[in-house]
Order: structure tokens, then C-alpha cells, then sequence
């Protein structure tokens, strides 16, 4: 039977607001395709990121226009060369991934050849705030091992002083997406140092990288935005400790795992990561998560509601998607 593909936008409501240094969103808006075959369908999705320079109508003309060689059967190899590394191609490869294990009733993990997936700690994210709703937050989320602090510049000490006292216990992650300037950097890092902060997350704008090689890291450093598919690791090392994967960065999880590869090879640690979405969209990133340090897939956590079934999110813990979601 003929491969048939479908998409659709779909908009989830964020509860309360996320704020980071670029802006607040209360909604997301998010791409979803389906690759039907034999009666069977894989789905994926992806959430569009302006600062990358995408958008929902772009996004869905991207898949558009690779919708013949799709439905003519092209596989996750080919996207590599059909599409650029980005949130289009992920939506495609995540479906694939997931049709591949329908039809052949063997689960993902083992199709990617990874060891079985086990539940694992993930963060929890704080919305940028000031210091006082930060506290708030925090101690609203102590329970939580790992906060993760969206920053944005002036103040940002004082926010991650009123955390830190807020949950004495909690391991803690900041971000400050592209907000810093080397002077912040300068004055903010030994401090962030004191107060057991355990990993910087994109100090600088991504075209600001080489500031790095003039600045200490008395906190390990992690890049993001700088962050996309094997291609961007080169020039990371030695200026970064750890580089942040997501699939909607590198286009996909095909992809992902060969720049995980790459990162280790260079040296550089590994944390995956997430845009704010639903459990379809983290359940590739969870199988690729076994191979990192850090995890950092709280998306659905941070939405007013998730998709049914989604992932199960258990004590800090979240467990490995089941077949009904994805994979």
C-alpha cells in the first residue's frame, strides 16, 4: 500500500506563562505528522523556534515539499539530505522511526541499537522572574533534585542566591540564554561557583563563542544555542564543557545520535534537552537522554495539559515512552 503523510499545526497552552530572557509565551505551537502505511501510523512532532527561523507555515511547507519522495518511501537516511537539520525534519524522522517500529513490532530503543530504556532524573525548569517569585517557585519545587534557571542578565545573581536559599538541596542548572555580557560572565560566574551551581547553560549570543576564549569556567559550561547537529561540535570544543542536544535542533533523532557520537568523541559532555511540547515530541529524546548526564525533558511538565497517553513523569523521574505514545 502507498505511504500516505499528514501534518497539522496544533496550538497547547503553557500554564501560567514562560518567560525567558528572549520572551513569555502562553501558548506553543506545535507540528504533528502522520506517516500511514498498511494501516499502520508512526507519528512525530516538532515545535518551530523563531530564534532558528522557523515558523509553523514554514515548517509545513518544508514537509510540503518532500511530501512525494515521503509517500514514495523514502527513509531516515534520506532526510538527511532532503531536509536541513531542524524542526521539519524531526516531525519526519520521529514518524518514521515510530512507523518502522510499528511494522516491525521491535521497539525503537532496539532499532537505534541502545541498551533498553530506565526511567531517569530529569530537571525541573524556573521560568525567569524576580528573585523573590524565583524563591517562590523553588520552594514550590524543592522536592524536585535538579532546578533549571531561565536567566536574562541583570540581577541574574541575585536570582540564583534566592533560589539556592529557597532549596538548600536542589542541584542547580541556569540558563541564560545569549543574555550575558562578558563583564556578567566575569562577575557572575565565581559567585555561581560559591553557591553550587553545577552547569552554565549559553552565556553568550551563538556568534559570540569566541568571547569564551578570553574568560575562565569556574563553572562548566554548556552550549545551546550554539548547539545544533554534528556539524556545529568542531568549533565547540574547548570552549564548551557540555553541549545541549535537541532533536528539533539537530532534525531529528537519526541525526541526534550521530552527533551524541561525535560529542563524546570530542570530549564534550552531553545533556538533552527539550522545546516546551507535548510527550510525543519527548519520547525520541528520551531514548537518546540514556546516553547523557543531564536530563532535561520537562516540556509537558511546564503545559496546562499534555497529550493522552503521554509520558509518565513519576518522582522526578520520567519513564520510557510506551508503544502507544511512540516508538
Amino acid at each position: 500500500m502507498r505511504r500516505r503523510l499528514e501534518m497539522r499545526h496544533e496550538s497547547w497552552p503553557v500554564r501560567g506563562g514562560f518567560t525567558i530572557s528572549r520572551g513569555t509565551v502562553t501558548a506553543v505551537e506545535l507540528v504533528v505528522v502522520g506517516i500511514m502505511e498498511d494501516g499502520i501510523t508512526g507519528r512525530g512532532e516538532c515545535r518551530p523556534y523563531p530564534r532558528y527561523g522557523e515558523s509553523v507555515p514554514q515548517t509545513l511547507a518544508m514537509i510540503e515539499a518532500v511530501r512525494e519522495r515521503i509517500e514514495a518511501g523514502a527513509r531516515r537516511e534520506e532526510l538527511l539530505m532532503l531536509l536541513p537539520a531542524g524542526a521539519a525534519r524531526n516531525a519526519l524522522d520521529a514518524a518514521l522511526w515510530d512507523l518502522e517500529a510499528k511494522r516491525t513490532g521491535l521497539p525503537a530503543w532496539r532499532l537505534a541499537g541502545l541498551p533498553e530504556p530506565e526511567p531517569l532524573e530529569v530537571s525541573y525548569t524556573l521560568s525567569l522572574d524576580t528573585p523573590e517569585r524565583m524563591a517562590e517557585a523553588a520552594r514550590a519545587a524543592s522536592d524536585r533534585p535538579i532546578l533549571k534557571l531561565k536567566l536574562g542578565g541583570e540581577g541574574d545573581v541575585a536570582r540564583v542566591a534566592a533560589v539556592r536559599a529557597a532549596a538548600p538541596d536542589a542541584r542547580l542548572i541556569v540558563d541564560a540564554n545569549e543574555a550575558w555580557t562578558p563583564d556578567l560572565y566575569r562577575e557572575a560566574a565565581p559567585v555561581l561557583a560559591s553557591l553550587g551551581v553545577e552547569l552554565i547553560e549559553q552565556p553568550f549570543p551563538a556568534d559570540r563563542d569566541d568571547w569564551l576564549d578570553r574568560l575562565e569556567r569556574p563553572v562548566p559550561l554548556c552550549a545551546d544555542e550554539s548547539c545544533h547537529d554534528a556539524t556545529s561540535l568542531e568549533r565547540l570544543a574547548g570552549r564548551y564543557d557540555v553541549v545541549n542536544l535537541k532533536l528539533d535542533k539537530a532534525g531529528g533523532l537519526t541525526e541526534g545520535l550521530r552527533t551524541a557520537m561525535c560529542a563524546e568523541e570530542l570530549g564534550l559532555g552531553l545533556m538533552v534537552g527539550c522545546m516546551v511540547a507535548t510527550s510525543l515530541a519527548m519520547a525520541p529524546a528520551v531514548l537518546l537522554a540514556q546516553l547523557a548526564r543531564w536530563c532535561d525533558l520537562d516540556g509537558p511538565l511546564l503545559l496546562a495539559r499534555d497529550r493522552e497517553p503521554g509520558l509518565v513523569y513519576r518522582d522526578s523521574m520520567v519513564l520510557p515512552p510506551t508503544p502507544t505514545l511512540w516508538g
